[in-house]
C-alpha cells in the first residue's frame, strides 16, 4: 500500500509480472486531484513505460492498465476489476509462467 500512486517504481510493475501476475493495474486519483501534487501523472508515464518494457520481453504491455478515480466510484472501480479480469482471462497466463513450467 502505497500513499500515492505516484510511488509506484517501474521495477515494482515489472516485478509482479516476473513473480508471475498474469496482470495488474494501478489505481489512482482524478488527474488534476492529486493530494500529493502530480503523482498520478507520473504514475501514468511510469505505466506507459513498464507497458513499453513489457512488450519488448514479450508478456504484453495490454497485461497492464492505469485508471484514475474518485474514491467514491467504488461501483466504477468493481466495473475495472470485472474488466480487467475479463481481459486477463482472454490474454491467457503470463508467458513467463507458460516457459517456467515447459
Amino acid at each position: 500500500m502505497l500513499p500515492c500512486t505516484g510511488k509506484v517504481d517501474v521495477i515494482h510493475l515489472l516485478r509482479s509480472f516476473e513473480k508471475g501476475a498474469d496482470g495488474a493495474y494501478v489505481v489512482g486519483c482524478l488527474e488534476g486531484e492529486c493530494h500529493f501534487n502530480n503523482g498520478n501523472i507520473r504514475a501514468k508515464k511510469r505505466v506507459e513505460y513498464a507497458k513499453k518494457i513489457l512488450d519488448s520481453v514479450g508478456i504484453g504491455g495490454e497485461r497492464l492498465s492505469m485508471y484514475n478515480l474518485s474514491s467514491s466510484e467504488a461501483p466504477r472501480f468493481m466495473e475495472i476489476a470485472i474488466e480487467m479480469t475479463n481481459k486477463i482471462k482472454e490474454l491467457g497466463p503470463n508467458p513467463i509462467k507458460i516457459r517456467k513450467s515447459a
